[in-house]
C-alpha cells in the first residue's frame, strides 16, 4: 500500500515538473518570438545580392516578431546570386522611391560582389543608407554588404569587419577594419561571410531590440 502511494506521488510529481518545464519553456519562446515585436526593419537589397545572407538574417528577423521589408531599386523580383552560381527569385516589397529612413527601425545590408556595387552607384540608395546612419538607427551589414556604407561616408571612426578585400577600401573611408566573426560598434553590427551568419544573427537581434526609435509612417511589409 506504502509503496503504491510512493510510486503514485512520484509519478505525480513527474507529471507537475514535465508541465511546469513545458510552461517555461513556451514563456521563453514566446519571449523570443516577441524580442522584436513592432520593430520594422528595411532589408535593402538588389540584383546579385548573397542568397544565405539575405534569406537567413531575413528568417531570424521574421521569427524574432519583426515586421521585415525588401526594398530594392526597381519593382517586381530581383535574383539571388548563390555561392558560386544565381539563385533564387525573390519579390520586392518596395522601391527606393517608395520609402523613406524614417519609415523603419533598423536597416539589413546583405552582400553579393554585385549587389552593394550596383546600390553603390546608385545615388538615391546611397543617401537612404546615409540617412539611415545618421539617424542613429541601427545597421547591419554582412560580408560585400559594408560597400555601400564605405560610399555614404558612414564609416569614419567606427570598428568594422567585412570580406577581407573591403578591408583596404573601409581604412580609406576612415575605418577600422577588424578580422572578426561579428563586429558591434555604436549600432553597427558587421560580418565578414556566410559562415558567419548564426554569431551575425545574434547581435542584429540584440542590436535591433535594444532601439528604441519608432517612426510614425506605417511601412510596407511582405514576404519574398
Amino acid at each position: 500500500m506504502v509503496g503504491r502511494i510512493m510510486s503514485s506521488g512520484r509519478a505525480t510529481w513527474t507529471i507537475l515538473g514535465v508541465a511546469l518545464l513545458g510552461i517555461i519553456t513556451g514563456i521563453r519562446a514566446e519571449e523570443k518570438s516577441a524580442k522584436l515585436a513592432g520593430k520594422r526593419v528595411a532589408i535593402l537589397a538588389t540584383e546579385g545580392f548573397e542568397q544565405p545572407e539575405l534569406v537567413e538574417p531575413r528568417k531570424a528577423l521574421d521569427q524574432a516578431g519583426a515586421k521585415t521589408t525588401l526594398v530594392s531599386l526597381k519593382s517586381g523580383t530581383i535574383r539571388a546570386w548563390n555561392h558560386t552560381d544565381w539563385g533564387d527569385t525573390f519579390r520586392v516589397d518596395a522601391t527606393i522611391d517608395e520609402v523613406r529612413p524614417e519609415q523603419f527601425d533598423a536597416l539589413l545590408l546583405p552582400g553579393g560582389v554585385i549587389n552593394p556595387d550596383k546600390l553603390r552607384m546608385n545615388p538615391k540608395a546611397v543617401e537612404f543608407v546615409k540617412t539611415f546612419a545618421h539617424s542613429g538607427r541601427p545597421i547591419a551589414a554582412i560580408c560585400h554588404g559594408p560597400w555601400t556604407l564605405v560610399e555614404a561616408d558612414v564609416v569614419r571612426g567606427k570598428r568594422i569587419t567585412s570580406w577581407p578585400s573591403l578591408k583596404t577600401d573601409i581604412r580609406n573611408a576612415g575605418g577600422k577594419w577588424e578580422d572578426a566573426e561579428v563586429v558591434v560598434d555604436q549600432g553597427l553590427v558587421s560580418s565578414r561571410k556566410p559562415d558567419d551568419i548564426p554569431a551575425f544573427n545574434r547581435k542584429m537581434i540584440e542590436e535591433f531590440s535594444e532601439n528604441n526609435h519608432r517612426s510614425k509612417t506605417p511601412a510596407p511589409t511582405g514576404k519574398e
